[in-house]
């Protein structure tokens, strides 16, 4: 996998995906930015959410349940010092649906976190404590 990432100027960044899709990050003001754009961090908490979304919603459809809308809300913290690193991130996924059996959602989200979402475990290989949680709402 591979990517390229071009400066844009002042705090601005643009991003080139090996699979042809581009994103530009940015600063805050306060940071020679001009909000143009997520922050890095942030795309790293995107990504990790995209990584164990694919993978929640993969395995509830191969087992067959009537997923109509999957969110994962992340929230995260950070240390004081520099390097300002995630310390703890929070997952928790609202999955709605029709007749949606507990056991398989909390199935997927468990295979998720423990076997299948590389961002989740690299990160957690990394000291960064992840909880996960989930929702069900009919």
């Amino acid at each position: 996998m591979e990517a390229k990432i071009r400066w844009g100027g002042d705090a601005k960044f643009v991003g080139d995906s090996e699979s042809g899709h581009t994103i530009t990050m940015d600063g805050p003001p306060d940071h020679g930015g001009k909000n143009q754009g997520p922050r890095p961090m942030e795309m790293l908490l995107l990504g990790l959410g995209g990584c164990t979304s694919f993978d929640v919603m993969s395995i509830l459809q191969k087992s067959r349940q009537k997923v109509t809308d999957c969110t994962a809300e992340i929230s995260a913290e950070r240390a004081d010092e520099v390097p300002a690193v995630f310390t703890k991130i929070k997952i928790n996924f609202i999955v709605k649906g029709d007749n949606l059996k507990e056991s398989l959602v909390q199935r997927a989200v468990s295979l998720s976190a423990e076997k299948y979402c590389s961002a989740s475990i690299m990160l957690e290989k990394g000291g960064v404590e992840i909880t996960h949680s989930y929702e069900i709402h009919d």
